[in-house]
């Protein structure tokens, strides 16, 4: 079924780019538009400065749930992504566009029943136990729908816009929590992403950006924080600093300016040192870190999930 104005869809695709409008993608970002896309050969073969291009909003996992508002007969709709708050932009979710191809129609959908998470930085579904991949990609922090037993060290799983169920390794997926995680675990997920390539608006284990780091690590568990550093302020408890453990966040901002940077606390605060593990966009990288002096002049707080 092809998604519809004023319905529900699902994404079908392992990862899905979120844009500002179909006219502002550029010749470099072919490969996220292709279907399937192909989002590590489009960051591999992006330079620094394209890394940063402001035409990229967020981006989507396998299943995630849009409300869509629009649909152009060139292949592109207008939706508000669900599952990702935004409430400065739109308090259903995050506002952009898609490629239409990247979505299945609720009738499509999987069922949310006996939910899964991978926890792994990437698997392959496969059309059967030890087959070729189906579809492969999938990122750390994706939900999935069981479909029954494990067979021989594989597990049955339902993705959207398919019939028969997909296959992927056990060992590769976990049982979402049914409890709020401990803010070190979250960290331990977020630390498994050092070295990570930063890209503006990524929100996958191909690339990422700071508050996507955040909201990815948290999704791991079945905590949903909003998509952006400022929202994600808002949304959390101010500590006093000192108070800040491994696992809590820090925000900066500028005199004057909203908040446009977190990082997550990584040690104890020590004779008034500070660490952190952030997507970092000086480096273009996932890094830890011990606070520099530009760092600590904009430090604005410390917050807990």
């Amino acid at each position: 079924m092809a998604p519809q104005p004023g319905h529900q869809a699902v994404v079908r695709v392992a990862v899905a780019t979120l844009w500002t409008a179909p006219e502002a993608v550029r010749a470099i970002d072919r490969p996220a538009l292709a279907d399937p896309p192909d989002v590590a050969a489009w960051i591999a073969a992006m330079d620094t400065e394209q890394q940063v291009g402001d035409c990229v909003l967020t981006q989507l996992l396998l299943g995630e749930q849009v409300l869509v508002t629009e649909v152009r007969p060139d292949g592109w709709a207008r939706v508000v992504a669900l599952g990702q708050p935004a409430a400065k932009l739109d308090v259903r979710g995050y506002p952009g566009w898609l490629r239409t191809a990247h979505l299945a129609g609720p009738a499509d959908a999987a069922p949310s029943a006996g939910t899964l998470v991978v926890d792994v930085v990437r698997t392959a579904l496969r059309a059967a136990p030890d087959g070729p991949p189906a579809l492969p990609g999938v990122v750390l922090g994706t939900h999935l729908a069981s479909a029954g037993r494990p067979v021989d060290g594989w597990r049955p799983v339902r993705a959207p816009g398919g019939v028969d169920p997909l296959w992927a390794p056990e060992g590769d997926l976990v049982p979402l929590p049914g409890e709020r995680p401990e803010a070190k675990e979250v960290l331990a997920v977020a630390e498994r992403l050092r070295d990570l390539v930063y890209v503006w608006g990524g929100l996958s284990t191909d690339g990422i950006d700071c508050s996507g780091l955040v909201h990815l690590a948290w999704r791991r568990y079945g905590t949903t924080l909003p998509r952006d550093a400022d929202d994600q302020a808002e949304a959390t408890t101010p500590l006093a600093l000192d108070d800040e453990r491994p696992g809590d966040l820090y925000f900066f901002a500028r005199p004057g300016r909203r908040i446009h940077h977190v990082g997550i606390v990584s040690a104890e605060p020590h004779d008034g040192r500070r660490r952190m593990l952030h997507a970092c966009y000086r480096t273009r990288r996932v890094i830890e870190e011990e606070l520099p002096e530009a760092r600590v002049a904009t430090l604005v707080g410390a917050h807990r999930v």
